[in-house]
């Protein structure tokens, strides 16, 4: 695999993260740089560690994780966009809505927008790729992507307030159908 080809599918990859913190600095009123960094990093180690994960199960699985992997991706998305939009719907005020991200949350979110690197790391398995390198350069670009998205979504967070808790709610239910067509068709 070249150089272009392994940035363009580590830009690819980190794209479901990218969006995930963007709604994360949407919804959550305490986000700041800390947890856009510390989200980052968590969103970069599950995309870097599942290529990994999938190159060492090798082709043997194939199958089953790809039969399900859009399925798990979809119910996780749904679950935490669903509590935002009813959160967001809610009668509280914005200021009584939840300021942090759980740590529960975010390593949840973390899996589901990885799960597609795990068979990523399969592929890659089978061209003999360097995953070594191949697995830190999506980590980095993921984290690299994660920083911006957050530094977006609290810009836009702030000008929106409980609104943009629907919107982020919505957007993450969204990911979880894209992922699921994606992978149906």
């Amino acid at each position: 695999m070249n150089n272009l080809t392994l940035l363009v599918l580590a830009f690819g990859l980190s794209m479901d993260a990218f969006a995930v913190s963007i709604c994360n600095c949407l919804c959550y009123q305490k986000y700041g740089k800390k947890e856009v960094v510390v989200s980052a990093l968590f969103y970069g180690l599950f995309q870097g560690l599942m290529p990994v994960i999938g190159y060492l199960l090798g082709t043997q699985f194939l199958s089953v994780i790809s039969s399900i992997d859009h399925w798990v991706a979809l119910i996780l998305l749904s679950i935490i966009g669903g509590k935002m939009v009813v959160d967001s719907l809610s009668g509280e005020s914005h200021d009584e809505i939840e300021e942090k991200l759980d740590m529960k949350t975010l390593i949840v979110q973390s899996i589901a927008t990885s799960i597609d690197a795990l068979a990523v790391g399969i592929s890659m398995a089978a061209l003999k790729a360097d995953i070594l390198v191949s697995s830190g350069i999506i980590a980095i670009s993921t984290f690299l992507c994660c920083v911006v998205g957050g530094m977006i979504g609290k810009r836009f967070g702030e000008l929106f307030g409980k609104k943009a808790q629907l919107l982020g709610g919505i957007i993450l239910i969204v990911i979880g159908i894209k992922i699921l067509v994606e992978h149906i068709f």
